[in-house]
């Protein structure tokens, strides 16, 4: 019995310093792309669902519009489904669109004018998509970018219909001191161990004299269920030494809780100027035991700025990363490209393949 509990034991030490992404990203087939003529494409949230097939939630609004700040004022989460992860993957409808004026207040609904950042989760027989929702004048993009928050809609099936809610689950804070109260936006979530859900955002802190406010930071929420009340937890995390005196230092976050890899959670992020992986606007690999506490894993390089094509070439660079992940493992790391893009190219969604774990 010594014996074994010690083996055990041996097994889960190293599984919990196991979990080396880089060495096992592959090159990007050819097809591994998914673009929609006429639209720009951003994020994507992949999931697989009770039916056995392979769902994408992603951010797109008009080519015609400027990339920023069109998808401040334009952008839609629409939704997509292949029978393989790797695609193709065809769109399918529009999952959150523009809403109409609420009729019990006679204005415009928290995320009435535009929906991006999608992340997505099946749990328990529903869908449930996070993102961040904005309204204005359709004009200023302070004015939208200013007014994102952080809701929640849940389905029965993938292609809806949603329901969606009044109030954001993740609001501004009234303290002007705090990180939080400008505005808070791209959601992570994740079920915990005890069936409650861990969720991480981006913030930006009101700054007297400055329209855009502060330095972009990321803090965490709790809530018993999904759809339950979402509390906010003390403090920032994903923060580094001498981060104060960079704007921003991650971004971008996917999360989820692994029992395989030490019973912890773990985050995949952009790391803004190299602090974690060295690789200034790659991707970093954070983990933590409780949500809250996180620092850089064992193995935190990801992907660098640039990633490999199976042509042989390489292409710049990965945004909004996400996860496939099956039986408790990484299979496909979904992220958007070509943002910002230059004449001829349009921004899409790859999904590059990870190796199993050996």
């Amino acid at each position: 019995m010594k014996s074994l509990l010690f083996l055990l034991l041996c097994l889960w030490s190293v599984s919990a310093q196991d979990l080396d992404l880089f060495s096992r990203i592959e090159p990007l087939p050819p097809g591994n792309r998914f673009a929609e003529e006429g639209y720009h494409v951003w994020c994507g949230a992949p999931v697989k669902g009770g039916d056995g097939k392979y769902h994408l939630f992603y951010s797109r609004w008009p080519e015609k519009a400027t990339f920023a700040p069109g998808w401040a004022l334009q952008s839609e989460i629409a939704y997509a489904v292949s029978d393989k992860p790797q695609g193709p993957y065809r769109h399918v409808n529009v999952a959150l669109g523009k809403r109409p004026i609420n009729p019990k207040t006679g204005k415009k609904f928290w995320d009435g004018d535009a929906t991006h950042n999608a992340n997505a989760f099946y749990h328990d027989g529903k869908y449930y998509l996070y993102y961040m929702g904005n309204h204005g004048d359709g004009k200023s993009y302070p004015m939208h970018r200013n007014n994102q928050r952080i809701g929640v809609a849940v389905a029965s099936n993938p292609a809806g219909p949603w329901q969606r809610f009044d109030q954001p689950i993740v609001d501004v804070s009234a303290n002007p001191k705090d990180f939080d109260s400008l505005c808070v936006t791209n959601p992570a979530a994740c079920i915990r161990p005890d069936g409650g859900v861990l969720l991480i955002y981006k913030a930006v802190q009101i700054i007297p004299g400055k329209e855009m406010g502060g330095n972009v930071r990321y803090g965490a929420a709790m809530a018993s269920k999904p759809l339950a009340p979402y509390r906010k937890q003390k403090g920032k995390i994903f923060e580094a030494p001498k981060g104060s005196h960079h704007w921003m230092v991650a971004e971008d976050p996917f999360l989820w809780y692994s029992a395989r890899y030490g019973n912890r959670y773990y985050a995949v992020t952009r790391d803004v100027v190299g602090t974690f992986s060295g690789a200034s606007g790659g991707l970093c690999l954070f983990e933590s035991k409780d949500g809250l506490d996180w620092q850089p894993a064992s193995h935190p390089k990801v992907l660098g700025l640039e990633y490999a094509v199976a042509d042989g070439s390489k292409r710049k660079k990965i945004e909004r990363p996400a996860l496939l992940i099956e039986n408790d493992e990484p299979t496909y790391l979904f992220g958007a490209a070509d943002g910002y893009p230059p004449r001829g190219r349009r921004s899409s969604n790859v999904q590059i393949p990870i190796r199993p774990q050996p």
